[in-house]
């Protein structure tokens, strides 16, 4: 009878892990040691399209294959903007602009992972475990960094934003999730008298498990009670609005209270563009406009700890380049990664861009992938985690190094 009981404690707190702040360590907020260098991925679910994000306007071919969805050259009407007289931004992330001109945002073209899936779970999984092509892989590239950071560190040195705990943070090191948007600062069946009380008498003892739960307890209650209190000030009386740059701001406010955060992650939904995908406006600007808002909230919220941070925006493949008949278009292979931070030597467009020829065209009909997106992951990890070769390998087993086309993007 006692395993029994021990292994569905086991399972409880499991599954109580997945779903709210139930970190296997130290206080929330404690200020312990860590690298202070901090890297945050954005994963944009579903395929957003890259080419429509930063545009190779100079390529007659881009606007002869797409005849509806084609953002116009700078200076049109919803025209892009600007890059470098070839490549031109979507007008929706006008608030990336400053970044740009700055200096501290960059673009990997023709990037992606070397796995020819068309399919958005695999692809995802892929991307997120860091081993393209392999399943068997248990956990996600982000948890084996956490992994190899110097230590110690604090239950919230890995924050998860979302739900449940995505494929790129599972493993044996402990992440905390924090909810997002309206749910934020929602209750969890644990915060309701009735069960807390049957919980603390489960876990009344002295063992490991019980010293977890009590600690992930505590945890959560500060965690939930520093985001009450935000939101409360910031609602003054109305209900806060959905959206990435409220919990962008949240992120930063944690990091002004707790510098010893290192690793971040949001998931973002809804690029599978599949029909009216748009131009300049329409649905995929829609889409764009609130994202690049709350990168650029996350900067200014992150103040002086931007000089020490990398974010990286990645999204599982690219779409095809001619759009589809329903102006919309279709799963693809390339695509473009975004990598932002005081770190990175911005205001430039890396990678090898192929051309849009069509003998130059992954299978006759999409962008093809000039740069695994492990190199550039594997840039930031040495350029600014400080990570050795060895490091860099356990992260990212079996990836290709760092490339030269994207060698330099992180200032040394």
């Amino acid at each position: 009878m006692t395993n029994v009981n021990m292994k569905r404690r086991d399972m409880l707190a499991l599954g109580l892990g997945a779903g709210l702040l139930l970190p296997l360590g130290r206080s929330a907020w404690a200020a312990t040691g860590g690298s202070h260098k901090k890297l945050i991925v954005v994963f944009l679910r579903g395929a957003v399209d890259g080419m429509n994000v930063v545009v190779p306007y100079a390529e007659a071919a881009y606007y002869n294959a797409r005849p509806t969805i084609a953002v116009p050259p700078p200076g049109r009407a919803q025209g892009v903007i600007d890059l470098d007289g070839h490549f031109g931004l979507h007008p929706a992330l006008a608030a990336l602009k400053p970044m740009w001109q700055e200096r501290s945002l960059a673009f990997v073209h023709a990037a992606g992972s070397p796995d020819e899936t068309r399919s958005h779970f695999d692809a995802q999984d892929y991307m997120e475990s860091g081993t393209p092509g392999r399943k068997s892989t248990a956990d996600g590239w982000m948890n084996r960094l956490l992994a190899q950071l110097p230590g110690p560190r604090s239950a919230t040195s890995a924050l998860s934003f979302g739900p449940t705990l995505p494929r790129i943070m599972a493993g044996p090191v402990n992440v905390a999730n924090i909810p997002l948007g309206r749910s934020a600062g929602a209750q969890i069946p644990l915060d309701r008298p009735i069960i807390n009380a049957a919980f603390d008498q489960l876990y009344a003892g002295d063992d490991s498990l019980s010293r977890a739960y009590k600690e992930g307890i505590e945890s959560h209650k500060k965690v939930m009670s520093d985001l009450q209190t935000e939101m409360v000030e910031a609602d003054n009386g109305a209900p806060s609005a959905q959206g990435f740059s409220q919990d962008t701001e949240h992120l930063a406010k944690m990091v002004a209270q707790n510098p010893a955060i290192d690793l971040a992650f949001f998931a973002l939904g809804g690029w599978d563009t599949h029909v009216n995908q748009g131009a300049g406006e329409g649905q995929l600007a829609q889409k764009l406009q609130p994202l690049g808002e709350g990168l650029a909230s996350l900067v200014k919220g992150l103040g002086p700890a931007y000089r020490d941070t990398v974010i990286l925006v990645v999204s599982e493949f690219g779409r095809t380049f001619h759009e589809n008949g329903n102006r919309g278009t279709d799963h693809g292979h390339g695509n473009v990664m975004w990598v932002m931070g005081g770190p990175v030597a911005g205001g430039k467009v890396y990678g090898t861009w192929p051309g849009l020829v069509g003998n130059e065209l992954h299978e006759g009909r999409d962008l093809p992938v000039t740069t695994d997106f492990r190199s550039v992951v594997s840039t930031v990890l040495a350029g600014h985690m400080g990570l050795s070769l060895g490091q860099i390998d356990t992260v990212m087993p079996g990836a290709p190094g760092v490339s030269n086309n994207v060698s330099s993007i992180i200032s040394t």
